[in-house]
């Protein structure tokens, strides 16, 4: 792919710092949507429970090198009750609440990260027949998630199960290789090991997911490659993991991947071993593909879409900046029209139905320009 070149953000929007995101309440209108369609749960542990723990000590890796979270440890006579309430949510999570298949599981450390906005806690279960270990999260409640979370769900080729309760949300954990190890580990392998071409195809087809339903802040360490055998060569799948950002910011770039700094090898690399041609042609897949999921959750769409279209999750000159800014891109005066951040991604899948029912061998705007 020799012919394109990578466009870097402009200095101004470089050194621009990138202020904390607030935390928006999850209102009535989305608590509504969560009942309906039995992500809203009662949950026998809050996150504010969780917070109460009295002692932390650092977390180290495998290799012995510290990591971002903290093991906590709770007062004793709550430890036990803890525990036993903390495995109820797994089930819910993995059985349906039933609780009788797992009997035989415990929990084996409580981890709690003060990094981001979540501060997320991470809960570890093992099964005590094999060892095998498992993950959870339970996060503070915020709108931006939940509207990512559900976006995921419906717009993306990956499922999330989640659950909220009142102001705390229940994640499973998303398996897979965190894409700033893959960038050390992984992205040199042979091609008898990994193919290259399926790897950008891959990237350049996250990258439009991201866009288009305006998922920010997919620096490598936010999202993860989902390694899958087979009968000719592994095949690739990316899978975000953070969806703290979810259209609030109103840089452009800042909605695709490719331009930050932490992702620069994967940029480098599509333009290694894709044409512009094929990055075009896997881009307009990846459109039909979002259109076609759409088309199949249309009841749930366009119900968690009118709820974020009468939510306020981004600020007055945020908006505005991306208004113009997707206004410009797609050359389409209708963003103009738009005055939230819902109305922004419902106009996004509005501007790719045009375009794919305009010309099927044109599109708006390439991957790597």
């Amino acid at each position: 792919m020799g012919i394109c070149v990578i466009t870097l953000p402009a200095m101004a929007d470089e050194e621009r710092p990138q202020l904390k995101k607030p935390s928006f309440p999850i209102n009535d209108r989305l608590r509504e949507y969560l009942c309906r369609y039995k992500r809203e749960q009662p949950l026998p542990v809050s996150y504010d429970r969780l917070s109460r723990f009295e002692e932390s000590f650092p977390l180290a890796d495998d290799k012995g090198v510290p990591t971002l979270w903290d093991s906590v440890i709770y007062n004793r006579l709550e430890m036990g009750a803890l525990h036993e309430d903390l495995k109820r949510v797994y089930a819910l999570l993995r059985t349906a609440g039933d609780t009788s298949v797992l009997k035989h599981v415990y929990v084996d450390r409580i981890d709690y990260c003060s990094f981001g906005n979540s501060a997320p806690f991470r809960i570890r279960i093992v099964n005590a027949f094999n060892d095998n270990a498992d993950h959870f999260y339970i996060k503070k409640g915020d709108a931006s998630r939940v509207y990512g979370l559900e976006l995921e769900h419906l717009l993306s080729p990956n499922r999330m199960n989640y659950f909220t309760c009142g102001n705390s949300v229940v994640e499973e954990h998303v398996a897979g290789i965190p894409g700033n190890v893959f960038i050390d580990d992984w992205l040199g392998r042979s091609r008898a090991e990994l193919n290259p071409v399926r790897v950008a195809k891959e990237l350049v087809k996250f990258n439009e997911r991201c866009f288009v339903r305006l998922l920010g802040d997919m620096r490598s360490y936010n999202f993860v490659m989902v390694v899958t055998p087979d009968f000719e060569g592994a095949q690739l799948r990316l899978r975000a993991m953070d969806f703290d950002q979810q259209s609030y910011e109103g840089r452009l770039n800042f909605y695709r991947p490719q331009f930050f700094p932490e992702n620069r090898s994967f940029a480098l690399f599509c333009m290694e071993h894709l044409r512009q041609e094929t990055a075009r042609q896997y881009q307009r897949e990846e459109q039909v593909a979002i259109l076609n999921r759409a088309a199949m959750a249309e009841e749930k769409l366009g119900a968690i879409l009118s709820a974020m279209a009468a939510d306020q999750i981004s600020t007055p000159e945020h908006r505005t900046e991306l208004r113009h800014g997707l206004a410009d891109h797609f050359k389409r005066d209708a963003y103009l029209q738009c005055n939230t951040m819902g109305e922004f991604v419902r106009e996004n899948l509005e501007s790719i139905r045009l375009s794919a029912a305009s010309s099927p061998s044109s599109t708006r705007g390439p991957i790597l320009e």
